[in-house]
């Protein structure tokens, strides 16, 4: 069976063509066909479908109208959870930065060493930049947006910027890793991170979880402190050999 796309400016988009070809319709085109859905059900609705819109069509060439139409709603009524796209994709962007934070403070607490820390972070992140909400965002050009909304975007950036640098410097003083320039270190990370949302595929042949592992793995090599024996056969840090 093929994959189907969920393509703007075709009925073809709206739950009655699932169902009337015999499939089973996404449970977000189906919100709205319920009246007795609540109205937080339906928000969400709207922000998957805008999120698969932005990524199939792009952000700039998707249209409120397109959104309405792949939920079988009128704008009026759309306009009824959000005024506009850029609503839109600022909650996006929200709820994907809100996932990647929930996590940071569980690293901080849970994870040990520096190191550690930081391939938590990278596997988190990873796991982010194969849903709807964090590759979306991710293809974004800034310039389409408002200076008000590319300063909120731009300060989300910032706040994760900065766990990360402080896991890797943390890692640097406790010698899991190799001494370098934490800021060059997080920025190589970080754009290592952000070019998954351009090539990853859902029904591609490795899973979000395979990625996600093997993105923490190779990318943690590369900061890992080299690791020796002492005389009693005690793993140390080569931090610990300089002392």
């Amino acid at each position: 069976m093929g994959k189907i796309s969920i393509v703007a400016g075709s009925v073809k988009s709206s739950a009655l063509f699932f169902m009337a070809k015999g499939f089973e319709a996404p449970p977000h085109l189906k919100a709205f066909a319920d009246r007795r859905r609540d109205p937080a059900s339906k928000r969400e609705a709207v922000l998957h479908t805008a999120a698969q819109l932005f990524i199939e069509k792009s952000y700039s060439r998707t249209s409120m109208n397109d959104v309405a139409e792949c939920l079988s709603i009128t704008k009026p009524a759309l306009y009824h959870y959000f005024q506009n796209k850029e609503q839109i994709l600022l909650e996006c962007y929200r709820l994907g930065t809100g996932l990647i934070e929930e996590t940071l403070n569980e690293i901080a607490d849970h994870c040990g060493s520096g190191v550690k820390k930081v391939e938590a972070f990278i596997y988190s992140y990873a796991n982010v930049m194969t849903i709807n909400y964090g590759r979306c965002v991710m293809r974004l050009d800034e310039g389409d947006l408002s200076e008000e909304a590319r300063t909120e975007v731009r300060r989300y950036k910032r706040k994760i910027d900065r766990r990360l640098r402080g896991f890797i410097q943390e890692g640097i003083d406790d010698g899991s890793i190799t001494p370098c320039d934490a800021k060059i270190a997080a920025f190589s990370i970080a754009g290592a991170l952000n070019w998954i949302c351009q090539w990853y595929e859902p029904d591609g042949a490795l899973s979000a979880e395979e990625i996600a592992s093997q993105f923490a793995r190779t990318l943690t090599q590369g900061l890992a402190a080299k690791q020796s024996r002492d005389r009693k056969g005690a793993v140390v840090h080569e931090k610990e050999l300089s002392k």
